[in-house]
């Protein structure tokens, strides 16, 4: 893939994420916090072109190096998309380990959380095609870094924090799994 095809794969994939964030996270209230920083513009989408394990863990090394240092009046949070790697849910699901471990070497455990999403995101105790798996189905490979002292406010400031994945999948149980399935689609650029 040559470099104009890489920028032009990550200029789709930043576009189809924040159509994703504003028509399915923002719009059904996915997650309330979503909405300030998506508005204010301090979300970072950081687009990586690896295409093998050494190149993703560079790719989460920097950017969660980048978001430690970062103002968080600039760059509140950060996602960083793959759309060329770890397209195996189950690889994709192994990798968190190695995300784990970037963030106690870099000393950064209680400082930045991590939360995953994926296309074929599947719960534990869910059966691939059950809807309640796309309160985490991204259009792209994921990793969503956030600050834990906003982590820590979210949850000080918005009554019932716990409850909101329960809300969540109650949602996606009414609509249905063909209702969210046509909304991630209109997410995408060629639709």
């Amino acid at each position: 893939m040559n470099k104009a095809d890489k920028h032009a794969l990550g200029q789709k994939a930043i576009f189809e994420t924040k159509q994703w964030i504003e028509k399915i996270i923002i719009a059904h209230n996915f997650c309330p916090f979503a909405k300030a920083p998506f508005n204010e513009d301090t979300i970072r989408y950081k687009v990586s072109n690896a295409t093998n394990i050494d190149d993703v863990i560079d790719s989460l090394v920097d950017e969660l190096l980048y978001l430690d240092e970062a103002d968080p009046g600039d760059v509140e949070t950060s996602l960083l998309i793959l759309p060329r790697a770890l397209a195996d849910f189950e690889d994709y699901n192994q990798f968190l380990d190695v995300v784990d471990s970037a963030l106690e070497e870099l000393d950064l455990v209680d400082v930045i959380r991590v939360d995953s999403f994926h296309p074929d995101y599947c719960f534990a105790n869910y059966e691939s095609d059950d809807v309640r798996n796309y309160t985490n189905r991204s259009i792209y490979p994921m990793f969503h870094f956030l600050r834990e002292d906003s982590v820590e406010h979210a949850r000080a400031t918005y009554p019932d924090v716990d409850a909101i994945p329960e809300k969540n999948m109650a949602l996606l149980l009414e609509m249905g799994l063909d209702a969210i399935q046509n909304e991630r689609k209109s997410c995408l650029k060629n639709q």
